[in-house]
């Protein structure tokens, strides 16, 4: 087994030096990344987190302000651009300063495309309004003389639908 030679006698780039010192002065300030992980639908909005997800948080060299990288669908790509300072401002009022300097989109993670598939929760679905009873009974009523139990179910929904449009 041979060893490998480093062509860079010691050193290392400034930024590797820097990393743990800009990270440990962010979070001194109140930027503390695992938050924005952690809180996300919080942060950004019940609406845009459904759309993005937050991938990492990178500090640029030689300025100040960090750039946060969100994970988001093809589709989706052009609506997050159009909110993209709306969400910039989110991310800043939760610190309380302009921690984040600009947010970069992207479709795929950072691990590549196998692995960085994106998988967002679908939306909730809206709940059924409660039923009035009057309405079930009379549609009950309605489909009684129907012995096919399938075509009679079909018949109630139907008429109980029928019967709660009417109020509204």
């Amino acid at each position: 087994m041979s060893r490998r030679n480093s062509t860079t006698k010691g050193f290392r780039q400034t930024g590797a030096l820097l990393s743990t010192d800009l990270r440990r002065v962010g979070e001194s300030r109140g930027f503390a990344v695992s938050r924005v992980l952690t809180h996300w639908a919080e942060i950004a909005g019940e609406d845009l987190a459904r759309l993005c997800r937050p991938v990492e948080v990178s500090y640029p060299r030689g300025s100040f302000g960090a750039t946060l990288t969100v994970l988001t669908t093809g589709a989706q790509a052009p609506m997050l651009e159009m909110q993209k300072e709306a969400l910039r401002a989110r991310v800043n009022a939760a610190y309380g300063y302009n921690a984040i300097a600009r947010i970069r989109i992207t479709q795929t993670a950072p691990t590549g495309f196998a692995e960085g598939q994106a998988v967002f929760g679908p939306a909730p679905a809206p709940q059924a309004p409660q039923a009035d009873p009057i309405a079930e009974r009379r549609a009950a009523q309605t489909a009684t003389g129907i012995h096919d139990e399938g075509l009679r179910q079909a018949l109630e929904r139907l008429g109980l639908n029928v019967l709660s449009n009417r109020k509204h």
